[in-house]
């Protein structure tokens, strides 16, 4: 795809001959640039491209190491959960009992009492 055009009082002043070799020697050189642009470009975005992929192993790793800590956490929190259930209830049974047998005892007396 040629870039380089010139105007019609270029090839009238110089020729046709000399004006075409101007203009393809402009459009090579555009060519070539466009190419070594094109090969930085990729160099480049070939580094980037490996320092992402790094980076995201390195945060998936993070994540994983988190997930880890926090799955261990909860299973803690859950046992010293159920410890402190299991200890309500003992101390919710004890004090129903200290509650109903005073009860149960005034009930049991009325009865023989009469």
């Amino acid at each position: 795809m040629p870039v380089a055009k010139l105007s019609r009082e270029f090839y009238d002043r110089f020729g046709d001959k000399v004006t075409d070799e101007l203009v393809n020697c402009l459009n090579s050189i555009e060519a070539s640039y466009r190419a070594e642009i094109k090969d930085l470009f990729a160099a480049h975005f070939g580094r980037f491209e490996e320092k992402l992929e790094r980076r995201l192993a390195e945060t998936a790793a993070a994540l994983g190491r988190f997930e880890e800590k926090l799955e261990r956490r909860l299973a803690e929190t859950t046992a010293e959960l159920r410890v402190e259930i299991h200890s309500v209830k003992a101390d919710l049974i004890k004090w129903t009992f200290v509650f109903w047998a005073p009860v149960a005892l005034a009930m049991i007396g009325l009865y023989f009492k009469t």
